[in-house]
């Protein structure tokens, strides 16, 4: 009998773990896939044991073998031996292997869910001074107050692009804007808007806060305003703070209406120089409101052990984030008032009457002054905003591996950038996520794409990895369909026409095929959809180019946001490679009754190749639906049926181009005790059998 390795699967989604977030000592169901009358023996592997597993169910391609487990309070790891005669192999999460490796053990963590309705979701990104200025009234004005050290500027066109030194530069972007553009949003299929920070802050970035408790005004309603101090006026006056965050709470309650979250974007490792707590440039100081001194220049402040001094006579020795004098980093270590009272706002935003759905959380890692430390804060802090909102997401941001802080006690997942951004990025740009370098053995390298998405996807739970946010873009890297023309540099090196150069739509069409059939939640950056370019910071922050719009990339997102929310296995499914060569690969989405298989090439020739389907489910003489198909000549959703013959299918695919197939399986699975009951019934066996 042929040993029929490539039939041998099982994940951590909902077909092969059941349930797929078990509490603590709960029954657990983890199944095993082999094929059809393959193999002779399935053991699992877990707490230094190995136990047979029973064969439970059966299909026309493959075997279901099952075995209970009752959950402790600790994380099961566990892996699988298949015996084939004398042949016997592994099975883990990088699939068959020769030995046992516990490095690549499944992970159950008892007790640790994420949020249903962020499982898959599309989320879509703002940074909101360049989206939609829905409110004239509240623009900064050009000389309102100096930022870092040069007089800020009112930028009067809309479409001028960013400078070198972008942070003193306002567009004018807010939160009614959003407002207003949130029946396009709905438009495109979005679920969740991710707001990067829109608290009182002096930059057009925000991630330098000035208060942690109101929005900044120039983002929300300044209903009292004055030529006199009139920044100081605008961002410290009660009235219009609390007009700002009723403002928020306007947009929360519109998303919320149309069925979409809002998650809020966190920065707490450091503050700005002109935070009340520091008050460096003397705002609250001198304000008409009775605020208390700042630790910069009073030794008695309270808030004076929430920065660490070196020298306690020298008000400038405090320390900085990455040496930015800007940026005084917040002390946890040296104040539990801080620590509390960060806690406090945690929660504060995510309670009534705010709603928010979540964070995400800047350079989370980094926020104290030692792991451990980092550690314990993030599980008070999942403690006290899962307490005000159960249903809130906790995102981080976060480079390397993250597996020691999503055990299910600190953050829910993270910004996907190690097992999504890059490897795609290199996959179909041979470039490095900034634009900095140029890698052509990176362009179209199967392996090393596949490689580095599985390799990094071990750091992921189930639960995380289904609400990982897959980007393209964000606001720290460059516009990935600038990333299509390989040329290396940024602003101040280059012109800012250069990111525009000989840019491929193709290869971009392709990349959002794969960010919408991947697992995890596909995330677009504001701008995106509608054909924005950029080299990285600050050029990626253009503004949002309403009457300039590429429609038929706009039309192309849709379709495929559309494709992804109207077949389940793309968002519960699981995920198999069927295919890898240079510039050329092909993989499974699929649940025992429906698959969709995706197939690439980023080559500039015509590849023909065969996959073999029947590894995913996909019937072995049967037709697949064409769904979606991307060239270098646009896209079409028009439904092609393509055959498919001895669970092998054939198909020529055109340069620069992409094709989604669906499938669903018209045959029955075989439940062995539903079959045992029914030949006892028949007195086929008798009662003992």
């Amino acid at each position: 009998m042929v040993f029929h390795k490539s039939a041998l699967f099982t994940d951590m989604t909902e077909n092969y773990i059941e349930p797929c977030e078990p509490k603590p000592h709960e029954k657990v169901t983890i199944r095993f896939r082999t094929g059809r009358n393959n193999v002779d023996k399935v053991m699992i592997c877990y707490h230094g044991q190995k136990v047979m597993m029973k064969k439970e169910a059966w299909d026309d391609l493959f075997d279901y073998y099952s075995y209970h487990v009752r959950m402790s309070e600790e994380i099961l790891y566990y892996h699988f031996e298949v015996q084939c005669g004398r042949r016997s192999c592994y099975f883990n999460r990088l699939g068959v292997s020769a030995e046992e490796n516990p490095i690549f053990d499944f992970i159950l963590i008892p007790g640790f869910s994420t949020p249903d309705w962020a499982k898959g979701a599309v989320m879509y990104q703002i940074y909101v001074d360049r989206f939609c200025n829905g409110d004239t009234s509240n623009d900064a004005q050009s000389g309102e107050y100096d930022y870092l050290g040069k007089p800020i500027k009112r930028v009067e066109d809309w479409n001028e692009p960013p400078e070198p030194v972008d942070l003193g530069r306002f567009y004018g972007g807010d939160l009614q804007g959003v407002i207003d553009k949130l029946d396009y949003l709905e438009s495109l299929g979005i679920d969740v808007i991710y707001l990067n920070p829109v608290f009182v802050s002096p930059s057009n970035h925000k991630y330098d806060t000035q208060d942690y408790d109101h929005v900044d005004p120039h983002f929300g309603i300044i209903v009292r305003d004055s030529e006199e101090n009139r920044y100081s006026k605008r961002t410290t006056d009660k009235e219009n703070l609390e007009a700002s965050d009723r403002l928020l709470i306007k947009l929360i309650e519109e998303a919320h209406k149309r069925g979409m979250k809002v998650i809020l974007d966190g920065v707490f490792n450091y503050c700005s120089s002109f935070h009340r707590f520091f008050d460096r440039e003397g705002f609250y100081a001198n304000s008409d409101m009775p605020y208390e001194k700042g630790a910069y220049h009073d030794k008695e402040s309270p808030y004076r052990d929430y920065f660490k001094f070196e020298k306690e006579d020298d008000k400038d020795s405090y320390e900085k984030w990455w040496g930015y004098d800007a940026l005084p980093k917040l002390n946890y270590e040296g104040s539990s008032k801080l620590y509390e009272y960060i806690l406090s706002v945690g929660t504060k935003w995510v309670s009534k009457p705010y709603c928010a759905d979540g964070w995400r959380l800047d350079v989370a890692a980094d926020l104290g002054h030692s792991r451990e430390f980092n550690h314990k804060f993030w599980q008070d802090f999942r403690t006290a905003v899962k307490e005000a909102n159960p249903q809130a997401l906790i995102l981080a941001e976060h480079y390397g591996p993250s597996k020691e802080w999503l055990t299910g006690k600190e953050w829910d997942s993270v910004m996907n950038y190690d097992a999504f951004m890059e490897p795609l990025t290199w996959f179909l740009t041979g470039m490095e996520k900034h634009s900095n370098q140029f890698h052509e053995e990176w362009l179209g390298n199967a392996n090393i794409f596949w490689t580095s998405m599985q390799t990094a996807g071990l750091n992921f739970s189930h639960s995380s990895g289904m609400v990982a946010m897959n980007e393209l873009s964000n606001h720290d890297h460059s516009r990935f369909l600038t990333r299509t023309n390989h040329i290396v540099g940024r602003l101040g090196e280059r012109d800012s026409r250069d990111a525009e150069l000989g840019v491929n739509k193709a290869i971009m069409r392709i990349a959002v095929v794969m960010q919408m059939t991947w697992p995890g939640a596909p995330t677009v950056y504001y701008g995106d959809e509608a054909g924005v370019c950029g080299f990285t910071d600050p050029d990626n922050r253009r503004t949002y180019p309403w009457g300039h719009e590429d429609q038929e990339l706009i039309n192309f997102h849709k379709e495929m946001i559309r494709i992804h929310k109207q077949n389940p296995e793309l968002i519960k499914g699981s995920l198999m490679k069927l295919y890898a060569q240079p510039f050329v690969t092909a993989y499974a989405r699929f649940t025992t009754k429906e698959q969709t298989i995706v197939i690439v090439n980023c080559s500039d020739c015509i590849r023909d190749i065969t996959v073999n389907v029947w590894r995913a489910g996909v019937a072995s003489n049967t037709r697949m639906n064409r769904i979606m198909v991307t060239t270098n000549e646009g896209f079409n959703t028009d439904i092609v049926q393509i055959p498919v013959m001895k669970g092998k299918l054939e198909v020529s695919l055109l340069p620069q181009s992409a094709i989604v197939l669906k499938h669903k399986n018209k045959g029955l699975m075989r439940r062995r005790k539903k079959v045992i009951n029914y030949m006892k019934s028949r007195k086929v066996i008798d009662g003992n059998s």
